[in-house]
């Protein structure tokens, strides 16, 4: 079972995560090595290993203990196409990474979550909860925030092909997210289906 836990900038992932009280797989954390997207194809291939790197701790995690909970989802395809749709990158950044991605997905080296758990709250409550945590920088938060609602579009597509696999609001335990596993986490045709549905960028 893998659960990922969705949603802009202070939408209180990583404090839910860790409220669960066990191992979970940690959001990515910058480096300053990431490519300056001057090479579309580099920068597609090292978010796509990305992905992949951190689908495999997830694929661990629950081998060795039945559920992996992921702090933002594995499958970071979104935030490319979020980026578009609000002008902040150009569309040809997420269609180098929808095909280095697509790689991966029939090289069974990432794929789609059993369960997203996805919050998305208002502004205000984004700007409050982002002055409640002090141990946080978020410079990018303005922009990040501004991706919520493409966010909850990619995700409702999603949802519309895949009923039931997202989950709207944080549960108050991780038991609440516990359902069967789905059986095609690398179904290419799933993948292909979800860009059909989202808007036109």
């Amino acid at each position: 079972m893998i659960v990922v836990v969705e949603g802009p900038s202070a939408a209180g992932k990583t404090t839910w995560c860790r409220a669960t009280g066990g191992p979970f797989v940690a959001e990515y954390s910058p480096t300053g090595q990431e490519p300056d997207g001057s090479d579309p194809v580099e920068q597609a291939t090292y978010w796509a290993q990305v992905n992949a790197q951190r689908w495999t701790q997830a694929l661990a995690l629950e081998n060795a203990t039945g559920m992996a909970v992921c702090d933002s989802d594995p499958l970071k395809l979104h935030y490319s196409w979020c980026l578009a749709a609000v002008g902040a990158a150009p569309v040809t950044r997420f269609e180098h990474e929808l095909a280095a991605v697509r790689r991966m997905f029939a090289q069974r080296r990432v794929g789609f979550a059993d369960v997203v758990l996805l919050s998305i709250p208002g502004p205000q409550q984004l700007v409050r909860q982002r002055a409640a945590d002090p141990t946080r920088r978020r410079r990018h938060f303005d922009l990040h925030a501004a991706l919520a609602e493409p966010l909850a579009e990619w995700y409702g597509a999603l949802d519309r092909l895949a009923p039931g696999r997202v989950l709207r609001g944080f549960p108050t335990g991780v038991e609440v997210a516990m359902r069967p596993p789905r059986p095609a986490r690398h179904d290419t045709e799933l993948l292909d289906r979800l860009i059909d549905e989202l808007p036109a960028i």
